[in-house]
C-alpha cells in the first residue's frame, strides 16, 4: 500500500516554490542569486541586502507549455517590494506580454507572498507596483494570470491590489489578503477597530477561507504542493473564460458598499450573506 506524502506549500522558500509551481526539471531562474543585482537602497539604512533582491524569477513549463512563475520572498523584508524585486517582475511580466503578441503562449503564476511596498524604497516600490499592475491588466487579454496566495505573511498594500488583478486567485485557508495588513489597521485605527491579536478574527475577516466565499478569490486549497500546484494546472484545463476582472465589477461593488451601514461593523457571516444575495440577484 502506497503512502502519499504531503509537504506544506509554506514550509518551502520562494524558489522552492517556483520549481514546484513549474514542470519538473523546467525551471530556470532569470536573475538569480549570483547576478548580484540586489537594492542599492537598503545598505544606507543598515539593512544587509538580499542578492535576489527577494523576487524569484523562474521561466519553464506548465502541462509543456512555456510560462513564467514570480515568487515574492516573505522571508526577506517581509516580501515587500522595492525598486530592484519590482523591476524584476515587472519586467518578467513584459517579457511574456512579448511572447504572447510572438505567438508563443505564456502562462503566467504569481505567488504572492508579500506585505507590500518596502517601506525603505517607498516611491520607487509604488512605480514599480504601478508597472506590475499595468502588465498584469495587458496579460489578462492573453489568458489566465494565476496569483497564489499561499500564506505565511499573506497579501496586502499594492501588491494586494494585484491579487484583485488576476483573472484566477489561489488561497489557502492561512492565506490572508487586503488592502491593509491588521496591525496597520490597529495602528492607525486604534485596538477598538482591529485587534490584530485576535487571530480567530483576523481570519475570520480576510483568510483564505472567507475570501473564497466573498468571490475575492475563485480556487480555495489546502496548503499542501500537489494540491497547489494541480490547482494552477486546473486553470488552464477548461476554457478561459474572459468574464469582467474582480477589479473590473464597478457596479456590483458599489451594490454591495450601499448593502450595509458604514456605521456599524459588519460580521464575518453578514458579509457573506450580502454576497450570497447579490449572486442570487
Amino acid at each position: 500500500m502506497s503512502t502519499t506524502i504531503r509537504v506544506a506549500f509554506t514550509e518551502l522558500r520562494a524558489r522552492e516554490r517556483v520549481a514546484a509551481v513549474l514542470d519538473a526539471g523546467s525551471f530556470r531562474e532569470i536573475l538569480g542569486p549570483f547576478d548580484l543585482v540586489e537594492s542599492p537602497h537598503l545598505p544606507m539604512q543598515g539593512i544587509v541586502p538580499q542578492s535576489d533582491d527577494g523576487a524569484v524569477i523562474g521561466r519553464g513549463a506548465i502541462d509543456g507549455v512555456s510560462a513564467v512563475v514570480v515568487a515574492l520572498d516573505g522571508a526577506f523584508q517581509g516580501g515587500g517590494v522595492g525598486e530592484v524585486s519590482g523591476a524584476k517582475v515587472a519586467a518578467a511580466l513584459e517579457q511574456a506580454i512579448n511572447d504572447n503578441h510572438k505567438g508563443i503562449p505564456t502562462r503566467v503564476v504569481l505567488l504572492l507572498d508579500t506585505g507590500g511596498i518596502r517601506l525603505q524604497e517607498a516611491n520607487l516600490g509604488l512605480l514599480a507596483i504601478a508597472e506590475i499592475h499595468a502588465a498584469m491588466v495587458s496579460l489578462t487579454a492573453c489568458g489566465p494570470v494565476v496569483g497564489i496566495v499561499p500564506g505565511t505573511v499573506g497579501c496586502f498594500g499594492g501588491m494586494g491590489i494585484a491579487a484583485g488583478l488576476t483573472s484566477h486567485l489561489i488561497m489557502t485557508r492561512g492565506g490572508r489578503l487586503g488592502l491593509n495588513g491588521p496591525e496597520v489597521i490597529e495602528t492607525e485605527a486604534g485596538i477598538d477597530e482591529f485587534d490584530a491579536t485576535d487571530r480567530a478574527a483576523v481570519w475570520a475577516m480576510i483568510g483564505g477561507a472567507q475570501r473564497f466565499a466573498t468571490k475575492q478569490a475563485e480556487i480555495l486549497v489546502n496548503d499542501d504542493v500537489q494540491e497547489i500546484a494541480a490547482a494552477v494546472r486546473g486553470v488552464w484545463r477548461v476554457p478561459y473564460d474572459a468574464r469582467p476582472l474582480r477589479a473590473e465589477r464597478i457596479d456590483r461593488a458599489r451594490r454591495l458598499l450601499a448593502a450595509f451601514d458604514p456605521a456599524t461593523r459588519p460580521s464575518p457571516d453578514a458579509l457573506r450573506n450580502l454576497v450570497d444575495e447579490e449572486t442570487i440577484c
